[in-house]
């Protein structure tokens, strides 16, 4: 177990990540809040979920609660640095279905509904896969715990 914790909170050290994955960590957290809950201008649940259906994205419910969830828990898990690199993964992952399903017919710029935020997002999120956290995160902590006692 202890080895299945040290690999997935591994992180490289430094300070550079930690700006990354607040201000990432807010925009996913405030878009999953948009399709979950409604706040922000957003649809709420049914509002998305209809939405989905209605792109061909469904069952709808099950696919608005998937990437609503995944986008405000994992912005939350980046603010606070627990999980990030399984957390970025999945966040790259809903990125590319948001990008390809969505935003790709329009081009890139986002004044016509383009894939460019759903990138910059993406690439975020890949890089953050491979970063890891950083040094000023939950991670971290974890890391260290289990790395003194594993040297007990």
């Amino acid at each position: 177990m202890k080895a299945l914790i040290n690999k997935i909170t591994s992180s490289t050290a430094g300070l550079d990540t930690t700006p990354i994955r607040v201000g990432a960590g807010i925009i996913f957290m405030a878009h999953g809040a948009q399709k979950l809950f409604g706040w922000f201008g957003g649809y709420g649940l049914e509002g998305t979920a209809g939405w989905m259906d209605s792109i061909g994205l469904g069952p709808g419910l099950l696919m608005a609660t998937l990437a609503g969830s995944a986008e405000f828990f994992g912005g939350l898990f980046l603010i606070i640095g627990l999980l990030v690199r399984p957390t970025a993964l999945v966040l790259a992952a809903t990125m590319v279905v948001a990008i390809a399903s969505v935003h790709l017919k329009n081009g890139l710029f986002l004044a016509n509904n383009g894939y460019e935020f759903g990138l910059a997002l993406l690439v975020i999120s890949i890089s953050l896969v491979f970063r890891g956290a950083g040094s000023f995160s939950v991670d971290q902590v974890l890391q260290t715990k289990t790395q003194q006692v594993g040297a007990a």
